[in-house]
């Protein structure tokens, strides 16, 4: 039995989630899909947030962290996108997709997958406001996430 590859996408173009959950969706032999779309929320005078990352080393991080949900979650198939370059509030940051052949293992798969994307990508992110600009620092609540897994 073949293990299936993830589809990891690192890109500045917005993208209709809803779209490629459709893509996703079609032929998959699962019982269950699980998305997850994450969106630049205003914390407070938020004009924009800056995403950067190293061209060839994050999208082999990710496909490395979507393997390892695969494989631990008996998924069917994982997708992820992320974007980077300079997005306003609202836009649509990233999203998470697993299918599996039971909800359960498609739930884990894609929090495991949230909770490695959100402490272990290589991507920064500098938040940008009427103030001025700061980089985002690594937070605790995520490092703690990953102690479940």
């Amino acid at each position: 039995m073949s293990v299936p590859s993830p589809h990891v996408r690192v890109q500045t173009e917005g993208f209709d989630a809803g779209a490629e959950l459709n893509a996703f969706s079609q032929g998959q032999p699962s019982g269950a899909v699980v998305s997850f779309t994450g969106i630049v929320r205003d914390s407070g005078g938020l004009q924009a947030m800056e995403i950067e990352h190293y061209p060839g080393m994050t999208e082999r991080a990710l496909s490395a962290m979507a393997d390892e949900a695969i494989r631990r979650f008996t998924l069917d198939a994982a997708l992820v996108i992320h974007r980077h370059g300079r997005l306003g509030v609202g836009e649509v940051i990233m999203m998470v997709a697993t299918a599996s052949r039971h909800r359960a293992q498609a739930f884990q798969g894609a929090e495991f997958l949230m909770d490695y994307l959100k402490s272990r990508a290589p991507f920064w992110k500098k938040e940008i406001a009427a103030e001025g600009a700061a980089w985002v620092a690594a937070r605790q609540t995520d490092e703690d996430a990953l102690t479940r897994w």
